[in-house]
């Protein structure tokens, strides 16, 4: 019976080989597109510097027509004035989840790619086999150096706009927190008004 389950988890450890490597070619090119994606921000976050620096001398919602590329929570708050802190949080983890994701989840894959030709290897070991022990360490260190590429890159890029995110959060805060003092006002002068024309009225 245990020898039987040890087979079966062998053949099934050689099926997970192939989906495992297809997802790390997929992360990796994930990366390179994330690399890409960053720099990009960066420019925009640069040459649209100002265009922050008005919203946070302003009110939010009162220029919708501010350019705030490469400042995504700046953005999203600017278009829905009435949003709250708690969204904000919300929205910058759902921002930084695809990189933060992918930085945790390569090395894990490159472990398991790393792992699965090992025991291949060692019996291509005992059956004195050196091609075979050749070809299979080379999938194994492959896999897990493709592993440890992605999740520098990745986990680069999460840090670093993760900084960015906070800074925006910081920066919009006091913004946030007029948003309902004003409210609150205008909702009690509506009352105000409306007994003044009554009066007038009368």
């Amino acid at each position: 019976m245990i020898a039987q389950i040890e087979q079966i988890m062998y053949q099934l450890s050689d099926f997970f080989m192939a989906p495992v490597l297809c997802l790390i070619a997929l992360l990796f090119i994930y990366s390179l597109f994330a690399t890409g994606q960053f720099f990009s921000q960066s420019m925009q976050r640069r040459r649209h510097y100002k265009s922050f620096i008005q919203l946070l001398n302003g009110k939010l919602g009162s220029n919708r027509q501010l350019i705030l590329n490469g400042y995504p929570m700046a953005s999203l708050a600017n278009e829905m004035p009435e949003i709250s802190q708690d969204q904000l949080d919300v929205a910058t983890l759902k921002e930084l989840e695809g990189v933060r994701n992918v930085s945790r989840l390569a090395p894990m894959l490159g472990l398991i790619a790393t792992m699965i030709p090992m025991g291949p290897a060692l019996k291509s070991l005992a059956d004195g086999n050196i091609q075979g022990i050749s070809e299979n360490l080379i999938v194994a260190f492959s896999a897990v150096i493709f592993g440890l590429v992605i999740a520098s890159i990745t986990f680069w890029i999460a840090s670093v706009k993760k900084r960015w995110m906070v800074e925006e959060l910081v920066a919009l805060s006091p913004l946030l927190e007029k948003m309902p003092l004003e409210q609150s006002s205008q909702e009690a002068t509506l009352p105000v008004q409306a007994v003044e024309k009554d009066y007038e009225a009368a």
